[in-house]
């Protein structure tokens, strides 16, 4: 079950056996015995710990990109580039753990005496992350929660064993005591069954919307608190441009992020009718010529997303695109003609391939917007600041990035709406999910 694969090839490099029931039973007490350890040290040695664990990604960051580029084909300097992002993220909660869990006082206005929320672990929580940011899933997840003293059973991609073997050892080397983060080569069965477990207290799972309800659904029979970041067709939608080859370039930028697999990559063009042919013929030209060259995940990848794009041609789409799809390589497309009344419209496509609507005004552009079953992530460009306002406030989105894409950082909370999932991470934000705010009210 769990094995590299090389996309570039299709060839099987390395397996990894799959965890037994005692193994990952041992993983859970582990990690429950563990809770000791951020229930009575202080913030600022675990502060001190994280630190430590991001100097690791940047001192590890060639193995750690190869192992990436290895496993899911991601472009070399991408996958440098999540590393970065990564060691900024374990920084960022060194940096904010104490500010962010320190005592925060209450006005009483109910009588005498005090009161104070303090912040403090849950206990044990599951994670189970995806393939396409093997390094940056586990950070946003893991950074906060060992923060606040959490502990952690983490349960990677099939396909991405060897990234999540890795990083199980950066986090003993960095200092974390033994359970604090223990890597678990699981069956889906075997975590239905950590998730049922009483010494478990919250999951968070990144992955496709029918892993998240069967996640949710076996969370919500248990009681436990689940936080989900599922899939994504983020709009970006332009309403005008003084400089429409910045705003393609931006698009181009916007689509191509991990070859396309990406949730909170922009996948639906709105563009005003005045502008549409103009980006249309610009953003089709630059985004054949600006193709990374690498492979999607997997060959399966390839071959569900030409599905989806020859299901889209026949709904009556044409599909503007060069290349041709072999192995796990596909080649950029553009698909134009769609309207919201086609099928292929409340789909995402993930890959390389972009759908541009045309719109006739700002309402209308807004209402292709929000006519999707998802909710993450969107991008608005115009020059009209008021305008800016106006829509950003009416996108049904977690996030909304105006004239502007890859401004995503570990200080901005990141999560979405609808069948996009609930809960954030990153940010301050990321840090009040799995946590226990405890009032105490002392009287006299």
């Amino acid at each position: 079950m769990y094995a590299v694969t090389d996309p570039t090839t299709g060839e099987v490099t390395a397996t990894y056996r799959t965890a037994t029931d005692a193994e990952v039973t041992a993983a859970v007490e582990a990690a429950h015995t563990a809770t000791a350890w951020g229930r009575t040290g202080s913030v600022a040695e675990r502060a001190a710990l994280l630190r430590r664990l991001g100097d690791l990604h940047t001192e590890r960051r060639d193995e750690l990109a190869a192992s990436i580029v290895q496993e899911m084909g991601k472009p070399l300097q991408e996958a440098e580039g999540e590393i970065d992002f990564c060691t900024d993220i374990y920084h960022y909660y060194a940096d904010h753990a104490e500010e962010f869990l320190a005592d925060e006082p209450l006005d009483v206005l109910s009588g005498p005496g005090t009161a104070v929320i303090r912040r403090s672990p849950v206990g044990v929580l599951l994670g189970i992350m995806p393939w396409n940011f093997p390094a940056y899933q586990v950070a946003r997840f893991a950074a906060p929660n060992l923060a606040l003293g959490n502990t952690i059973v983490l349960k990677h991609a099939p396909q991405c064993p060897a990234t999540a073997a890795l990083l199980e050892k950066l986090f003993t080397e960095a200092g974390f005591p033994a359970g604090a983060y223990v890597n678990v080569y699981a069956t889906n069965e075997q975590i239905a069954g950590v998730i049922a477990d009483p010494r478990v207290q919250g999951v968070s799972l990144t992955g496709s919307e029918r892993a998240g309800a069967a996640v949710a659904e076996i969370a919500g029979r248990h009681l436990k608190k689940v936080v989900l970041e599922l899939g994504g067709s983020d709009p970006f939608i332009v309403l005008s441009a003084d400089d429409l080859d910045a705003v393609v370039d931006s698009a181009v930028a916007a689509r191509l992020d991990n070859t396309g697999q990406a949730c909170n990559a922009a996948k639906r063009f709105v563009v005003l009718d005045h502008l549409h042919d103009a980006f249309v013929e610009r953003f089709t030209a630059r985004l054949l010529t600006s193709e990374t060259g690498a492979p999607l995940s997997s060959a399966a990848a390839a071959e569900n997303l030409g599905r989806q794009v020859d299901a889209a041609v026949a709904q009556g789409a044409t599909l503007h695109s060069t290349g041709k799809r072999r192995g796990a390589y596909f080649p950029a497309g553009v698909l134009t003609g769609l309207t919201t009344e086609h099928p292929a419209a409340r789909e995402e496509l993930f890959g390389p391939v972009a759908m541009v609507f045309a719109a006739v005004d700002e309402e209308d552009a807004v209402r292709i917007a929000n006519d999707t079953p998802y909710g993450l992530g969107s991008y608005l460009f115009t020059t009209d600041p008021a305008q800016a306002e106006r829509v950003a406030d009416r996108i049904e989105a977690g996030m909304v990035f105006v004239n502007g894409v890859g401004a995503e950082g570990a200080e901005l909370p990141f999560g979405g709406v609808k069948r996009s999932g609930f809960g954030r991470e990153l940010g301050r934000l990321g840090i009040e999910e799995f946590v226990n705010k405890k009032l105490i009210r002392t009287v006299a």
